[in-house]
């Protein structure tokens, strides 16, 4: 999705890997159904659960194996276990293959289950170390435990559920692993409307949702990797040489490849000292900033890592700077104007989706604040997300761990120097800021290193760009409503409203991009 950003539309494109715009496109497409859902999945539990202290308790308890999901299984296991199996289909047999998948299967099961017996028998214990604010109210802090016992085992499910959608991506089957998130929300969605009136305390219904969603991701996806030949048949072997190799690169990946996650459960836990709603105010705010994140940050990520492994291994250093340089500027290009737009829409974007049943005019106006704040990281959490494949692929995690230990510590001190002026949205802002020098500190390497290169054309990109988002903000400010407009307004208003304003700001944003010359083949590879 990048352009060529050259004067003249005879200028040549850089050579970029085949079907990476079209594969981003379907990665992109389903992930924008997966988040979607996801969003009206979250207007439901604000419908039911508002934001108390039992909503609270639950993304406590959701967010832990969440958290852990994101770090090992579509963190560090899959930039460690893709790079290898590309390899490894580049060079090795299909037995050899067909072995690999099987000893990761077995290795990887095995130790996410202990993991996952330890938790479940240890619920009060990780709650108190991820929410010590929870012990000063005892009902939060054992619903919180209570439902973290059912919610923790969606790890093992997920992480299974990772490892065949990175077979998957690997063999450019791009399209089922992102889909595979909308069995989440949809379970999720059926468990608050049908299971809460048979609990005897209705958000359980909320944890055995995920534990179900877990169930269906996983099961969904055996059947293609039967026709691929690769379902495997686990054996643990520590010694498969290339096991050995995805937890040596796993081990300091842990840190490297999500650090903005950690940063986001660091935020979880200052906000559980906070006043009831901290916690729901970040979450509902933080969902919203990752749709454009999922949608178009996570997709490029996702294409680019195979086809960035397959370029290492063929020893293509050019292809492999032009495939970043086209990665960071679809960023700039769609991450811009959804940053700009999600700081301009704020309170009609939560007053939107998310005023309804127990959500209060309050929530909506503390929730925009932070969703302001995580708006000014958007394009670094999206930068973070493309760049730091540009190490993995080389095999090479250590880089990113330095770099993410940096961005760890400059958002604790951040979280101390702004949750006394602002309170839950001084964490998000330091998410922001930390996030911003991760990605700075990631591409500073990858350039220093010779592995990212400038491609022609920049300046004149930028320039595009910044006329574009220009427009974009003008229209928005011309049409949009006071704040007190959308508190009162109905649903169905509501919608009309922020539909129009948001098809005005698509239109007049692309209609500007045209009309200072970027084209559709200016994205597409040769």
């Amino acid at each position: 999705m990048s352009s060529e950003s050259e004067t003249s539309s005879e200028n040549t494109t850089p050579p970029r890997a085949p079907g990476l715009l079209r594969s981003s496109g379907v990665v992109g497409v389903m992930t924008m159904l997966s988040r979607v859902l996801g969003l009206v999945r979250d207007m439901v539990i604000a419908r039911y659960f508002g934001a108390g202290a039992g909503a609270d308790a639950f993304f406590v308890a959701f967010k832990i194996p969440n958290f852990l999901r994101r770090l090992f299984a579509e963190g560090a296991f899959s930039q460690a276990f893709v790079p290898v199996l590309s390899s490894y289909r580049e060079n090795q047999s299909v037995s050899d293959v067909k072995r690999l998948v099987d000893a990761v299967a077995g290795t990887l099961g095995l130790i996410l289950l202990g993991v996952t017996l330890v938790a479940v028998l240890g619920a009060p214990v990780l709650t108190a170390v991820f929410a010590p604010g929870f012990m000063d109210d005892q009902v939060k802090f054992s619903l919180a435990s209570d439902m973290l016992r059912i919610t923790f085992p969606y790890l093992l499910l997920i992480s299974l559920t990772a490892f065949a959608g990175g077979i998957l991506n690997s063999y450019d089957r791009f399209a089922v692993p992102a889909f595979t998130p909308v069995l989440l929300n949809l379970a999720m969605i059926g468990a608050a409307i049908y299971l809460t009136p048979l609990m005897a305390e209705p958000v359980m219904a909320l944890a055995w949702g995920v534990f179900i969603a877990g169930a269906l991701q996983l099961f969904f996806q055996l059947p293609f990797l039967m026709r691929l030949g690769l379902l495997p048949r686990p054996r643990v072997d520590y010694r498969h040489e290339g096991v050995s190799r995805i937890l040596k690169l796993m081990a300091p990946a842990l840190f490297g490849v999500s650090v903005s996650q950690i940063n986001l459960l660091l935020d979880t836990v200052l906000a559980s000292f906070l006043q009831t709603g901290s916690v729901s105010w970040l979450y509902y705010s933080d969902r919203l900033s990752e749709l454009p994140l999922g949608v178009f940050g996570i997709a490029i990520a996702t294409v680019i890592l195979p086809s960035l492994s397959r370029k290492h291994a063929a020893a293509s250093s050019e292809q492999f700077a032009a495939t970043l340089d086209w990665a960071v500027r679809a960023v700039l290009l769609i991450g811009a104007p959804a940053a700009l737009a999600l700081a301009l829409l704020a309170e009609p974007l939560i007053a939107t989706l998310f005023h309804y049943g127990e959500v209060t005019d309050r929530d909506v106006l503390m929730s925009a604040q932070s969703l302001r704040a995580y708006s000014a990281g958007l394009l670094a959490f999206m930068l973070i997300k493309v760049l730091a494949p540009g190490f993995f692929a080389r095999e090479d995690t250590r880089t990113p761990v330095k770099i993410g230990v940096i961005a760890m510590v400059a958002n604790m001190a951040f979280n101390l120097a702004l949750i006394v002026p602002l309170a839950h949205a001084g964490l998000a802002l330091a998410t922001s800021l930390s996030a911003w020098l991760n990605g700075y500190l990631l591409w500073r390497g990858l350039r220093r290193e010779g592995a990212w290169k400038s491609q022609s054309g920049w300046p004149l990109f930028m320039l595009r760009l910044l006329l574009a988002n220009a427009a974009l903000a003008g229209v928005i400010l011309w049409m949009k409503s006071p704040v007190d407009a959308w508190l009162v307004a109905t649903g169905y208003q509501r919608a009309v409203d922020m539909a129009m304003l948001v098809g005005a700001g698509v239109a007049v944003y692309f209609v500007t991009l045209a009309l200072v010359g970027v084209r559709v083949r200016h994205f597409r590879q040769r």
